[in-house]
C-alpha cells in the first residue's frame, strides 16, 4: 500500500507500532530478546516507523512498556 494513504500513527496505536517494528526486524528478535531492548533503542526506533508522527518528547515509560508487550505478541502471532 502506498505510504501517502496509510493513516498517521501516534503513541497510542501501541499495535500499530509493534507491527512497525516487526515489519523491520521480523525474526530478528525473539520475545526474549525483546524484553531486553533498552528503552533509548526502542525510541529511536519507534522515531523511524513509516507515518509515525508522534514525538521524542511525548513518549513515556507507559508507552514503550505496551508498545514492547505489543511487539511480543505480534512477534507471536507470526510463529
Amino acid at each position: 500500500m502506498n505510504d501517502k494513504f496509510e493513516l498517521p500513527i501516534h503513541w497510542n496505536d501501541h499495535e500499530d507500532i509493534a507491527m512497525g517494528l516487526y515489519e523491520k526486524f521480523g525474526d530478528d528478535f525473539d520475545e526474549s530478546k525483546i524484553y531486553r531492548i533498552r528503552f533509548t533503542d526502542l525510541l529511536e526506533w519507534i522515531l523511524t516507523i513509516p507515518n509515525f508522527v508522534g514525538t521524542r518528547e511525548q513518549s513515556t515509560e507507559g508507552h514503550l512498556e505496551q508498545i514492547q508487550s505489543a511487539w511480543v505478541y505480534e512477534w507471536r502471532d507470526n510463529q
